[in-house]
């Protein structure tokens, strides 16, 4: 698929046809980017409810600082899907780059480095936006709508996973990378978000139960 595929724009109808359409993009890096921008969406409906989960002030303020936190993360994580799509397409190119001489190996092994660098970078910023999204999503499983706690578990759940599936996409092409320093300091950094997203969902479910 082309790297302006610009999922936004798409019908659901059309999105699912292209992830099961056997094209090798888009893929699992862009559906999590989706379903992280649907489980930020769906947080940020619930702190624009008109009630609260006990209607105080301090409660609706708290709830308008976690939207105004929120709201952009949707829009970042869409424009991730597209970037995810873009950044594998573009390590399929590397690869297909002539390998007759030794200048032309040497050139395309820089050229597949380069292009996986950028397929780690945009997951483990879809990660990274989907761990402060279940951060953020604390405050409103602490104080949204009693009525709508349905919808921020599911929020959390589309979070958790597009954070576990990004996570996975940093790893396998974490994997190829040969520069060692980068691999490490990546892999500390996947590990940190990780684990925050991880115990971030797991208190926003204990709050929706209390």
């Amino acid at each position: 698929m082309s790297a302006q595929a610009q999922f936004a724009n798409m019908t659901v109808a059309h999105l699912l046809g292209a992830l099961e359409s056997p094209d090798p993009t888009p893929g699992g890096g862009t559906a999590s980017a989706v379903a992280g921008a649907m489980g930020a969406s769906l947080l940020v409906m619930v702190t624009g409810l008109a009630k609260s989960k006990t209607n105080s002030d301090d409660e609706k303020a708290a709830l308008a600082e976690a939207r105004a936190g929120i709201a952009p993360l949707a829009g970042t994580l869409m424009q991730l899907a597209d970037a995810d799509t873009a950044a594998f397409n573009a390590v399929m190119d590397a690869y297909r780059l002539p390998k007759a001489t030794d200048e032309d190996k040497a050139a395309r092994t820089r050229a597949i480095q380069q292009a996986l660098r950028g397929a780690t970078e945009v997951p483990l910023a879809t990660l990274r936006a989907c761990a402060e999204a279940i951060d953020r999503g604390r405050t409103v499983a602490a104080h949204g709508n009693r009525s709508a706690s349905s919808d921020v578990g599911v929020a959390i759940g589309l979070l958790k996973a597009a954070a576990d599936g990004a996570a996975a996409n940093v790893q396998i092409n974490l994997d190829s990378i040969k520069d060692e320093a980068y691999r490490t300091a990546t892999a500390e950094a996947l590990s940190t978000l990780t684990a925050q997203a991880a115990a971030h969902a797991a208190d926003g479910l204990r709050a929706l139960a209390s």
